[in-house]
């Protein structure tokens, strides 16, 4: 069982100072424009799409308690090939928390907008999409996860 806090404990570690670096660099003034990518500053103060920015102070207090109960939920699985993709969702999920508390929201940089605009977001977006893809496949092929 310690193997499983320890890799969970590195990858959330991991993610967490990776992304709030990455963030440091926009928010120190870094910027980026091409034709397909822009990279750039914005404070996005609800979720996905801005959605649920209404709650204002209330949402990263609720994000807080769904990433403590997410963690939860996992670590009481107690199977090891979850301590990877449950330490990327615990990071960047507490990344993004933690902006809300330090800055005005989210701190967004990745802004793709060839062929049609799509949303600013940030690293810490793609590795919870990575994580939770990974989780998904975890339960779906349970032949994946031996312990």
């Amino acid at each position: 069982m310690a193997r499983f806090h320890i890799a969970m404990m590195l990858a959330m570690v991991g993610i967490f100072i990776i992304d709030q670096n990455l963030k440091q660099l926009f928010i120190d003034g870094y910027r980026f424009y091409s034709d397909y990518i822009d990279l750039i500053l914005v404070y996005n103060k609800g979720v996905a799409f801005s959605m649920f920015a209404f709650l204002q102070e209330w949402l990263k207090w609720m994000q807080l308690i769904l990433i403590v109960g997410v963690g939860g939920y996992i670590i009481s699985l107690r199977k090891n090939c979850y301590a990877l993709p449950a330490g990327i969702l615990l990071g960047a999920g507490l990344s993004n928390v933690y902006d809300r508390f330090i800055h005005e929201g989210v701190v967004d940089y990745i802004y793709y907008h060839h062929w049609f605009n799509f949303a600013v977001f940030n690293f810490a977006d793609v590795m919870i999409d990575l994580a939770v893809l990974w989780l998904v496949l975890l339960n779906f092929k349970p032949k994946l996860c031996r312990t």
